[in-house]
Parts: structure tokens; C-alpha cells; sequence
């Protein structure tokens, strides 16, 4: 970072400046041909008791879009991905998945989960089941596929996320990042329309994280809807279409990953960059 504010990129790993051991170096695969709106989020309102952690939310995410929501610690971040599929009630204003307002509880609410995925910070893979069990158990139980097919699309995406050798394990017999990985392919096996990423390689250990970041790169290659809470600017970089900063439970600004990094407008967002760039 500058003194005028302009983000420089870290010296690159090889000599054509793409250092290929890192899934987030090289040319944007942000996806160009999106779709009509998929998410959508009018003056959304969220407390916790006399905490307002979601002030007046305005968000619209097309689809194949890919949207990074940055910003630091307590700003509402995790709160708006987990309000998005109602695992938090919000008080007032409205959400709409694929034009369909969010359904309060019921069956409803469950096929609404089946269509937008989730990968969480901790896993929250089943430990009593093996690998295979925890991804096909979704599609089984609500999508209501039967057993043979569940299993091959399960194995299919397993090897889509290079973890198909372990399909027999449990979920502690594998690393964190192997676990994660199992938990997008989980996602990816309810063929959702959206996937929400809740800080996905923050309980990772260093270098778990690039194997994580490949697969989620890939999805973005491939036009997979996403909006991710991450503090992996290098992902931004490469896969977003905007980037969205939040402070304080509010959406202080958002733009296009380019002119984020390097022309950010808000002065919280320039003393954000300013902290995580430099370290």
C-alpha cells in the first residue's frame, strides 16, 4: 500500500509474474455472462438483543455471479451469509431466493436450504459417518435420489475435489483441508443454485488454505453462484465480480475487485486495506 492509498502487489513467485503454487495468482476467472437476480436483499434489519448488526442491507447478486463480502471482525459479515438461508431470523425487510420470498420454518424453509449451500468455517461434517455417508445423505434424505445415484454423483464430486481416495473414512481421519473440500463437494451434491461460504479456510492451517482456494477458483471458473465471507484478499482478486465491505453491520461500499484494491473510496475501507495488505 501506498501513501496515496494504491494497493502494489507482493513481488510475484516466478519469473512470468504468475507463481503457480498459488490457486489465486494469474488472470481473473471472475465469471462475465451473468444471469437475472438470484439473491436479493431489501432494507434487511438484524439485532442481537440492543446490538444492530445488520443496518438497512441492500444486496443484489445475479446469477454466476461471484461476491466477496470483506470487513473486519463484528461488522455483520457472517451475520448476512447466515441470514441469506434463515439459520438468523432478521427483524425487518425482506430476502427473495430466485424471486421466492424466504420461507419462515417447514418444508418450505428446508427445500429453500437444499437450494442454497453452505460451507462453514468448522466443517460441520458428520463425525458417525464416513465421507461418502456425509455427502450423500442430503441428496438422499431431500432430494430424495435414490441411494445408486446418490453415490456416483458423490463419488464424482469427491474426485472433483481431489479427495475421492477417502471416501471411506471418517471425517477426523482426514486434515481441515480435506474436510473442507468434502464439505463443498457435500454442497455441491444438493445442486444448490447459490453456495455461501462462511469464512471457509480461516480454521485452516496456512498450508491447507491454497488447496481449499483451488477448488473454490474452480467454481468460480465454472460459473458456480457464490457469495463469500473471506479475509482471502487474493481470492477477491481472482474470482470476484465485487467485492463488498462491510463496518459496523453496514455495506460501506462495493466495487469491482480492480478499482477496490486499488482506489478504494470510504476512509474505513482504506485504513482496513492498509492493516491487512502490510502484513
Amino acid at each position: 500500500m501506498t501513501e496515496s492509498g494504491e494497493f502494489v502487489p507482493a513481488a510475484p513467485g516466478h519469473d512470468d509474474g504468475v507463481d503457480l503454487t498459488d490457486p489465486t495468482a494469474g488472470e481473473s476467472v471472475a465469471p462475465r455472462n451473468l444471469g437475472a437476480p438470484l439473491v436479493e436483499l431489501t432494507a434487511v434489519n438484524k439485532f442481537f438483543g440492543p446490538l444492530h448488526v445488520l443496518r438497512d442491507i441492500n444486496l443484489t447478486v445475479n446469477a454466476g455471479e461471484v461476491v466477496v463480502v470483506i470487513g473486519p471482525s463484528g461488522s455483520g459479515k457472517s451475520t448476512l451469509c447466515r441470514a441469506i438461508n434463515r439459520l438468523e431470523t432478521i427483524k425487518d425487510g425482506s430476502i427473495t431466493i430466485d424471486g421466492k420470498p424466504l420461507p419462515s420454518e417447514g418444508k418450505e424453509l428446508a427445500r429453500l436450504r437444499a437450494d442454497v449451500g453452505m460451507v462453514f468455517q468448522a466443517f460441520n461434517l458428520f463425525a458417525h459417518k464416513t465421507i461418502l455417508q456425509n455427502v450423500t445423505l442430503g441428496p438422499i434424505k431431500v432430494r430424495r435420489m435414490p441411494k445408486a445415484k446418490a453415490v456416483q454423483r458423490a463419488m464424482e464430486l469427491l474426485d472433483r475435489v481431489g479427495v475421492a481416495n477417502q471416501a471411506d473414512k471418517y471425517p477426523a481421519q482426514l486434515s481441515g483441508g480435506q474436510q473442507q473440500r468434502v464439505a463443498i463437494a457435500r454442497a455441491l451434491a444438493m445442486e444448490p443454485k447459490v453456495i455461501l461460504f462462511d469464512e471457509p479456510t480461516s480454521a485452516l492451517d496456512p498450508e491447507m488454505v491454497n488447496e481449499v482456494l483451488e477448488v473454490m477458483v474452480d467454481l468460480a471458473r465454472q460459473g458456480m453462484t457464490m457469495i463469500v465471507v473471506t479475509h482471502e484478499m487474493g481470492f477477491a482478486r481472482k474470482a470476484a465480480n465485487r467485492v463488498i465491505f462491510m463496518a459496523d453491520g453496514s455495506i460501506v461500499e462495493e466495487a469491482d475487485p480492480d478499482t477496490f484494491f486499488t482506489a478504494p473510496k470510504s476512509a474505513r475501507a482504506k485504513d482496513f486495506l492498509g492493516k491487512i495488505l502490510t502484513h
